[in-house]
């Protein structure tokens, strides 16, 4: 089998190639999956990504770094690797990374959603023979709802706080989930107001095509304003703190596929949790190994050990790899730090 990638303390480097994928690091060359910070590292010397998430990474790059992007579906030679990008449903422009050397084709799926979402074209399911997964929701109780019910909920939640004169507060990740949360909303009930975060990601969504409701930064409004009956979207960070005084008599609320556990929302000190998540739950996470059909699987991120073990006892070859990419209780590769393996790897 080809030695496609190998675990280094800068991430996952393609020797064949010479580039990094989702570095941890700061490289000379990332191949990235999408624009999260912890996919794509600031301060590397070039990055190589999907052609939609363009406005996203140049947001949150360095204006020195350079640039090249690939439209999904179009490959490139880089060294003797193959590299192409595939729709991953996740955020605006993410992607699944697919790594093909002398026939033996490697996916790496960064992080993925199935189902449609308006911000972000659909995850697609790739044929390969190694498959990097993630699982941050692999296990079973992790079962996401239709996200038009999520977003029945969320509004009627609004329109309620709007009859008891209150301002809703909604809480989402700065790019990805925030602009989900927007297109969503509805904004014939009121008003619709972001935290300065939130509006730097949605000026690049707009710039991508993406059709979002109109929303106001709330760092505009100046001397005593009217808060009752809007909607405020804000990151998590913010609850709690001074800078929702301004807004009078509030109503908080959290979406995130960790509103599913109870205790998170407690933890959370939220008033309400939307289960609204922009990752794979375990039945589409499982619907996907079974579309790209990889000869093996590894898992990482989250209950990697639980999915890993589930797939074997069910006929397929799978393994764990940590954080750092390692294989999971493989001491010899924790000792030397840099392991390689043999066409699969972790994002």
């Amino acid at each position: 089998m080809e030695q496609i990638l190998q675990s280094t303390p800068n991430g996952m480097y393609c020797a064949a190639g010479d580039f990094y994928v989702d570095p941890r690091l700061p490289v000379a060359r990332a191949v990235v999956t999408h624009a999260h910070s912890d996919h794509a590292r600031w301060g590397c010397e070039s990055y190589l990504a999907a052609k939609p998430g363009e406005n996203l990474l140049r947001l949150r790059m360095s204006s020195d770094a350079r640039f090249e992007f690939l439209p999904y579906g179009d490959a490139i030679t880089v060294g003797g690797v193959r590299v192409s990008f595939h729709p991953a449903g996740h955020i605006l422009g993410s992607a699944q990374v697919r790594l093909e050397v002398r026939g033996h084709v490697v996916l790496v799926t960064g992080d993925y959603k199935l189902g449609l979402d308006p911000t972000c074209d659909a995850w697609e399911p790739v044929t390969c023979h190694s498959m990097i997964t993630e699982s941050t929701f692999g296990l079973p109780i992790y079962r996401w709802q239709p996200q038009e019910m999520v977003f029945e909920s969320i509004n009627e939640w609004w329109r309620r706080c709007r009859e008891e004169g209150k301002c809703c507060l909604l809480y989402g990740y700065a790019v990805g989930k925030s602009q989900r949360l927007l297109a969503g909303l509805d904004p014939t009930i009121g008003k619709i107001y972001c935290h300065g975060a939130v509006e730097k990601g949605i000026g690049a969504y707009r710039r991508s095509g993406i059709a979002l409701p109109e929303t106001t930064y709330v760092g505009s409004i100046s001397g005593k304003h009217d808060w009752r009956g809007a909607m405020v979207v804000a990151v998590p960070s913010v609850h709690g703190t001074a800078w929702t005084k301004r807004f009078g008599r509030t109503s908080t609320a959290m979406a995130s596929g960790w509103m599913a556990v109870r205790g998170a929302r407690r933890r959370r000190s939220v008033d309400r949790g939307f289960v609204l998540s922009d990752h794979v739950d375990w039945p589409s996470l499982l619907t996907a190994i079974d579309a790209c059909n990889p000869e093996t699987v590894w898992v990482t991120h989250g209950y990697s050990a639980a999915v890993a073990r589930y797939l074997t006892e069910n006929g397929r070859e799978a393994r764990v790899l940590d954080g750092r990419g390692r294989i999971e209780g493989d001491e010899d590769a924790a000792d030397a730090q840099e392991s390689t393996l043999e066409g699969e790897v972790q994002p």
